[in-house]
């Protein structure tokens, strides 16, 4: 059985290596993120790492820290390599909640508030990637997504403590993979029969 420090660092290192190519596609302009997306997915994954400590999840929620701050990285570089920089209402409402969850942890001196808003507004974070992947279906980077969801399971047995606080977030984010990669995929398929 693997230690709890062993699982940790291996969802790190599946962590950084599921941002190496995302990064990489980045950076020869195949891959145009949705900048506002990842703001969100930055911020939001920032504050579930904290409620996670909060709430017990130990060496298990450092993973998630990292992915938070690659997050906002990525952010700022899909930004400077000027990809997709449209912001929609919806995408403001997103950090808006954001911020707000910050809020509700404060009032109620609970984390898994926070992490029950903070997933939420990550699942709908996901909604303007969805958008522009429907539209541009091959400027996605698949393997990131699937590195990310062997990531969250492994990150899932590293949490020093289960509670709807602790796994909540990553479950859900796997689960929000297991849908957008068949459409990312459906989408491509549709593309290549069109062409």
């Amino acid at each position: 059985m693997f230690s709890k420090e062993i699982l940790s660092a291996i969802t790190t290192l599946l962590t950084l290596l599921s941002f190496y190519p995302y990064i990489r596609s980045i950076m020869k302009k195949e891959t145009k993120p949705h900048v506002f997306s990842w703001v969100i997915w930055g911020v939001s994954t920032c504050l579930v790492f904290a409620a996670q400590l909060s709430g017990g999840g130990g060496i298990g929620a450092w993973p998630t820290a990292v992915s938070g701050l690659l997050s906002l990285c990525i952010a700022m570089l899909a930004y400077r390599c000027k990809s997709d920089v449209r912001i929609t209402r919806m995408d403001w409402l997103c950090l808006s909640g954001a911020l707000i969850a910050i809020l509700v942890w404060s009032l109620t001196s609970d984390p898994f508030w926070a992490v029950l808003l903070l997933t939420l507004i990550d699942t709908l974070g996901f909604l303007p990637t969805i958008r522009k992947t429907y539209h541009q279906p091959f400027e996605e980077n698949m393997t990131m997504y699937v590195i990310v969801f062997f990531r969250n399971i492994v990150g899932i047995f590293a949490l020093e403590t289960y509670s709807p606080t602790t796994i909540l977030f990553p479950a859900v984010m796997s689960l929000t993979i297991v849908i957008t990669v068949p459409l990312i995929l459906f989408r491509r398929w549709q593309a290549t029969q069109a062409a």
